[in-house]
């Protein structure tokens, strides 16, 4: 019985895909619900399993192709057999070569490799691939057993595991419209002196985060303010629970859940930074849909934290921990992106002292974490070295006047200089 693989139902607010890599070929034994093809859309990458367990008899689309809903993408045979393999040609010398195994083991044993073999997102099987490891020498960490993109990268920190690690299986094709890989090498200068150049298309996360980017500048009249926070009083207080937070709630205390608890504490005093300009209306937001910005090897992803003003420190911990890790595995889902009413980004993960966000139309303001620095400071009359940081808020300001801005942050200074605030409500 053959059976039509076809495109998955796309979400509403996408209206094609590309196929980016096939991970089976024709004539390869599958799996039920084993990966046979990535998708990446403008904002996620979906994967089209197996309904059944079969042989991959047909491929009718082509890497690199633009797809939609319901379209035919291969054709299984259910039940079938893979074909064996060829076997290498016979010794020159005396001693008869082993028989080859009948076919039916030899499908057998396929079936059986393909069904064991480690399932991997598209982020993580791109890196595998790409440093041609074998999956099954490196330890899982993830759900059900799976390989995260962290697994791989400590397993490569690891010389004598990495060296150890031969590519058992051939890499698969480089797709024609693949995402940008992980980590890059460095170009080096060709021989000579010779002026290369080379062109590659765009992924359509990077075309999408293009064309908001350019949105979000032509429409809005963006305008940046600053301000700097002293974060010794956050600090003390994670070192002091650090030990015990992980304990009781099963994730590490950072940074992130203080900026979101004091930017909701802002945005209530300060509705217009939690609104948007539809139209000619304004339309105010009673609930606080918090997106994180999360750095990904296929570009920035905002993952929404829904009604954070309703979570408590470890329920922020934990939500954005798992939405990053996610995000960057490439398991995220799109309804996980879509919405939100404000946005924090932090680019002092990668060294940023100071820098100009662009807000995340249609919202209206986005706040800017960065680089944390000890610095000189003055404090009741005397100078004292500061973990300090500073923040900045991007603005529409056709909606949001500079007092405003300018007391926003001040309101997020105030409760994270004094965390108690956010926790008495004052």
């Amino acid at each position: 019985m053959t059976i039509e693989i076809r495109v998955p139902q796309l979400p509403e607010s996408v209206a094609d895909a590309i196929l980016v890599a096939w991970r089976k070929q024709p004539g390869e034994a599958v799996s039920r619900d084993e990966n046979l093809a990535d998708l990446e859309t403008d904002k996620v990458v979906l994967e089209v399993p197996a309904p059944q367990s079969g042989v991959l008899r047909e491929i009718r689309i082509q890497n690199g192709t633009t797809v939609t809903s319901g379209q035919i993408l291969a054709v299984i045979e259910e039940g079938a057999m893979a074909a064996a393999a060829p076997t290498a040609p016979a010794p020159a010398a005396s001693t008869p070569a082993p028989a080859a195994s009948p076919p039916a083991v030899a499908a057998t044993v396929s079936a059986a490799a393909a069904a064991a073999a480690p399932r991997l997102s598209p982020a993580v099987r791109r890196l595998v691939e790409e440093r041609q490891l074998d999956p099954a020498r490196i330890p899982a960490s993830g759900r059900d057993g799976r390989i995260t993109k962290s697994d791989v990268i400590g397993f490569l920190q690891q010389p004598v595991a990495a060296a150890a690690a031969a590519p058992a299986v051939p890499a698969a094709p480089r797709p024609v419209a693949s995402a940008p890989a992980p980590a890059p090498a460095p170009v080096r200068a060709p021989a000579g002196g010779e002026r290369t150049e080379r062109r590659v298309p765009m992924s359509r996360l990077r075309q999408r985060i293009a064309q908001r980017m350019v949105q979000a500048q032509s429409s809005q009249a963006l305008l940046t303010s600053f301000n700097e926070v002293d974060l010794k009083a956050v600090q003390e207080l994670r070192a002091r629970y650090k030990s015990s937070f992980e304990k009781d709630h099963g994730a590490k205390l950072g940074f992130m859940s203080f900026f979101v608890r004091a930017c909701v504490e802002a945005l209530r005093r300060f509705p217009a930074v939690n609104a948007a300009i539809v139209d000619d209306d304004i339309v105010y937001h009673d609930f606080y849909d918090i997106g994180v910005a999360v750095s990904t090897p296929r570009g920035l992803m905002v993952p929404i934290v829904r009604d954070a003003d309703r979570k408590s420190f470890g329920d922020l911990e934990k939500e954005i921990a798992g939405y990053a890790t996610r995000a960057r595995e490439g398991t995220i889902g799109l309804e996980d992106l879509s919405g939100g009413t404000f946005t924090i980004t932090n680019g002092g993960v990668f060294g940023s002292l100071m820098s100009t966000p662009i807000v995340n139309a249609p919202q209206s303001a986005i706040l800017g974490m960065h680089k944390i620095q000890d610095r000189p400071m003055v404090v009741d009359g005397a100078i004292v070295i500061r973990p300090m940081m500073y923040l900045a808020l991007t603005y529409d300001h056709r909606l949001i006047d500079g007092r405003e801005a300018v007391q926003f942050l001040v309101v997020v200074k105030d409760c994270l200089e004094d965390p108690g605030r956010m926790l008495l409500g004052v």
